[in-house]
């Protein structure tokens, strides 16, 4: 599973809000939603958020084991 818990803790450390993403950046209140709730993004998203925040992908995301395996 990933998760994006770090994404809020780089946000909040770099001053940029759920607010900023919306109205500055342009990200869409959708993708938050599933950002939120650790569900699928696409990495174009991910891509964006590390420009936007000046990060490096492993401040926004993390990978925890999980069952979910190809068959």
């Amino acid at each position: 599973m990933i998760k994006f818990d770090k994404l809020w803790e780089t946000m909040k450390r770099k001053g940029i809000t759920q607010y900023d993403l919306y109205t500055t950046y342009g990200v869409n209140r959708a993708q938050v939603f599933r950002l939120k709730h650790n569900l699928n993004v696409q990495t174009n998203t991910l891509d964006r958020l590390c420009n936007i925040l000046e990060c490096d992908l492993d401040e926004i995301a993390e990978h925890f084991q999980d069952d979910n395996f190809f068959k």
